[in-house]
């Protein structure tokens, strides 16, 4: 399997959007500073996440995902409760 998977940074409030075929490994890369686009704003909790079969569909969400605004303000949405109760 294939996710794409949304982090929420627990220091800033930020989100981050990725891919990979290990979800628990990619976020403990996240949280213990092992990648460079994330390691100043951790720590990280995972808050959505979807799966895929083939890895080419992960890849065209997680794309969609940051680079279409409408993409992501549905994202948003779709998780707003989770993103309200993370801030408390």
């Amino acid at each position: 399997m294939f996710y794409v998977y949304v982090l929420n940074s627990k220091k800033y409030g930020e989100l981050y959007i990725g891919s990979t075929n290990d979800l628990q490994s990619r976020i403990i890369e996240h949280n213990s500073g092992k990648v460079e686009s994330t390691k100043t704003k951790r720590p990280y909790k995972l808050v959505y996440y979807e799966a895929y079969c083939g890895e080419s569909d992960a890849r065209r969400r997680e794309k969609m995902l940051k680079l279409r605004g409408q993409a992501r303000n549905q994202l948003i949405l779709r998780i707003k409760d989770t993103l309200a109760q993370n801030e408390s």
